[in-house]
């Protein structure tokens, strides 16, 4: 037997994984119950059900303090992406090989979501007075469009007197920016007809084309980020067309640009639709249905933030060492709450790698479950007691 498969912290995460909790498909329901459950037994904690959509509730547990001048708030997902295809390990038994926990969500991220619930358990037990309210959220959604995490501002959960922090997967780091992003939705229409007479219609594919070619090359002008780099667009899927030889009508795509300050999501819609009005110039006979169906600005460092502080001497206090501060590059949920409020102690730092999640055969090291525990718990102790 490993040495890490008696340990809470990695049998919670081993529970959980089993738990399919893929968007889209099983979503959160399981989960969110597993967790409430979790709760009411292991905590004498506040523990509330928030719907956010029809059979996919957040959960909150609450632990009051003795002043609202802020709180502690810890904030994980619960869904995952869905399992795919290419895995060598089982994708949902949470199999311990090698000192590394496999499975879908092993680093994205119920691995962290394990810390945070033990951690909040853990200073639950304490049964010691609170300096302010210390919540635990497991949200729903953030694989998607992030409601859960909006709903959470909007009941009021958080503000921008928060101490906020998630354990996304970090590669031990502390990350404390975000890149925004823009996703679109482009609908070209042409007319069809005989490929051998191209002159007759109007082809939807290559109007495509010219506006793809036109977003990207208008991207390579704006400013670099000294920290977060470039602005870059992702055309993530693009159909069209019936045949070989006829002309397309129809061409969808959809795009997912990532921002970097001082771009604006603003800047990044009145891009494209520059990019589509002179790429359609290019194909007479086209048009272009846009939809903007997902926005989120950048979020800058704060140096001088609370959280980044007392973040930073708890890692020193479990580890000995200094973790590196720098940005995340996708968006999570802590990007979200500082987004809508404007407060910048809101960040990231949590057990495995970015570069596995959403993978085939996902891991976690447990030792960095472990540690996850240990510094979260450490994070509350300073911050609370």
């Amino acid at each position: 037997m490993s040495e890490y498969e008696k340990l809470e912290e990695i049998l919670l995460t081993q529970e959980m994984v089993r738990i399919e909790s893929s968007n889209p498909g099983a979503y959160e329901k399981v989960m969110s119950d597993f967790i409430y459950d979790w709760f009411r037994s292991h905590t004498s904690a506040e523990i509330i059900r928030e719907p956010v959509h029809e059979g996919r509730d957040n959960i909150v547990a609450i632990l009051r303090g003795q002043s609202g001048a802020h709180n502690l708030t810890y904030i994980c997902h619960m869904d995952t992406v869905p399992v795919g295809e290419g895995w060598d390990q089982p994708p949902l038994e949470g199999k311990i090989l090698g000192g590394r926990l496999y499975g879908r969500g092993s680093c994205d991220m119920k691995s962290g979501l394990a810390a945070g619930m033990l951690a909040f358990r853990d200073i639950a037990r304490r049964g010691a007075p609170l300096k302010y309210d210390f919540l635990f959220i497991a949200t729903v959604n953030e694989e998607d469009t992030m409601t859960g995490a909006d709903q959470v501002v909007k009941d009021g959960y958080v503000n921008e007197r928060s101490f906020v922090l998630d354990s996304e997967p970090t590669d031990s780091r502390i990350q404390v920016a975000h890149k925004g992003k823009t996703w679109f939705s482009l609908h070209t229409h042409g007319k069809t007809c005989h490929a051998s007479t191209p002159q007759k219609g109007s082809d939807a594919i290559a109007a495509m084309a010219e506006i793809i070619t036109r977003i990207n090359h208008k991207l390579k002008r704006w400013p670099v980020h000294p920290e977060m780099g470039p602005c870059a667009a992702t055309f993530g899927t693009i159909q069209g067309g019936l045949n070989t030889n006829i002309v397309p009508a129809e061409c969808i795509a959809y795009v997912d640009m990532r921002l970097v300050p001082p771009v604006t999501n603003e800047q990044s819609i009145a891009l494209v639709k520059e990019a589509i009005a002179e790429g359609l110039a290019e194909v007479p006979g086209t048009t272009c249905d846009l939809k903007i169906t997902a926005q989120r600005p950048a979020v800058e460092k704060d140096d001088s933030s609370f959280l980044l502080k007392e973040l930073r001497a708890a890692v020193v206090q479990v580890t000995g060492r200094e973790f590196p501060v720098d940005f995340f590059p996708g968006y999570t949920d802590t990007a979200v709450i500082a987004s809508l409020t404007g407060n910048r102690n809101c960040m990231s730092c949590g057990p495995g790698s970015l570069d596995l999640a959403h993978k085939p055969n996902e891991f976690v090291p447990c030792e960095e479950i472990v540690r996850a525990r240990a510094i979260m718990t450490t994070l509350a102790e300073n911050i609370l007691l």
